[in-house]
C-alpha cells in the first residue's frame, strides 16, 4: 500500500509526501525546513523519517530545501543527471552527495519502485514519477507543458495521479501578465490548463483510478473551484463520474490519500 500527501503546491513552493509500509519519500522540497517538519507533524511523521527525496527538475519551488534538509538529516538526494548538472550551478548545492538515476529506469528506495519518465517543461531534464509499492501505484507530474502520449501511457493504471492543472485558460488570456510570460505558460514546455489536465485523466481513467490531486494552481490564473468543476465536468460527461477530485494547496497540506493493489477497470 502506499498513500500520499501534498505538503505543498504552487508557484510557491512544491512538496509531496509518499509513504509506504517501511518507506517514506519526499518528492521535492521546495518549501521550507521547518515547514515541511511542521506538515510532516500533522500526518504523524518525522522529519528524521524521511528516507529520501526525489527531484523533478531544478526549479526553485521544488528544491529549495534541499540543503538544509541535508545538513540536518543526513536524507538521501536523488536526481537525475540533467538536473544535478543544472543545480550545481547554484554554490549551496554543488557539494550535494547525489544518487543520481536515469530517467525511464526504474529505480528502488526501500520497499518503493519510482519510475521517472520525461515530460515536457522548460528545464534541463524535467521527469514525472510513478511509484509502485506491492500492487500500489500513485503517478506525479505537476510540471507539463502539454499533454502527451507517453505520459498518458506511463500514467496508467495508478490508483492515485498528482495532476498539474495549472491555469484556466481564459484568465491567463485577460490577466495582466506580461505576454512573453503567457507564451511561456501556454507552450508546449509551459504549464497545463484545466482543460489539458481534463484531456490526460480521460485518456488514464478507467485503469483503477479513483483519486485525483489537482495541483500547482496559479494564483492569478486559477480558482480552484473552477478547477475542479472543469475537471469534474469533462470525466463526468465521459462516464468517469466516479473519480474523486482533490485539491491541493500552496499553504496547507492536502489529504491523505491511500492507494491499494490495482483493480483493473
Amino acid at each position: 500500500m502506499l498513500e500520499i500527501c501534498v505538503l505543498a503546491s504552487g508557484s510557491s513552493g512544491n512538496c509531496i509526501f509518499v509513504r509506504s509500509a517501511t518507506t517514506r519519500i519526499l518528492i521535492d522540497a521546495g518549501i521550507s525546513c521547518r515547514r515541511v517538519a511542521g506538515c510532516l507533524e500533522q500526518i504523524g511523521e518525522k522529519l528524521e523519517g524521511v528516507n529520501a527525496v526525489c527531484v523533478t527538475h531544478e526549479h526553485g519551488d521544488h528544491h529549495r530545501a534541499l540543503a538544509v534538509l541535508h545538513r540536518r538529516t543526513g536524507v538521501g538526494l536523488y536526481a537525475n543527471h540533467g538536473t544535478v548538472e543544472a543545480l550545481s550551478l547554484d554554490i549551496r548545492m554543488r557539494d550535494l552527495p547525489w544518487n543520481i538515476f536515469q530517467t525511464g529506469v526504474p529505480f528502488q528506495i526501500g520497499d518503493i519502485t519510482i519510475e521517472p519518465f520525461p515530460i515536457p517543461h522548460d528545464s534541463y531534464e524535467p521527469v514525472g514519477m510513478v511509484l509502485r509499492s506491492g500492487g500500489a501505484a500513485a503517478g506525479i507530474a505537476t510540471d507539463i507543458g502539454i499533454p502527451t502520449a507517453q505520459l498518458c501511457e506511463r500514467l496508467k493504471g495508478c490508483q492515485v495521479l498528482v495532476l498539474e492543472s495549472n491555469h484556466d485558460e481564459d484568465m491567463l488570456r485577460n490577466s495582466t501578465r506580461p505576454w512573453k510570460l503567457k507564451q511561456r505558460i501556454s507552450g508546449r514546455h509551459g504549464h497545463l490548463s484545466n482543460n489539458q489536465a481534463a484531456e490526460i485523466l480521460l485518456q488514464v481513467a478507467g485503469k483503477g483510478l479513483h483519486t485525483v490531486l489537482l495541483a500547482h494552481l496559479s494564483n492569478e490564473c486559477n480558482l480552484p473551484h473552477l478547477a475542479e468543476n472543469v475537471v469534474r465536468r469533462i470525466l463526468g460527461d465521459n462516464g468517469h463520474a466516479q473519480i474523486k477530485i482533490n485539491m491541493t494547496y500552496p499553504d496547507r497540506i492536502s489529504a491523505l490519500i491511500g492507494c491499494e493493489e490495482c483493480v483493473e477497470g
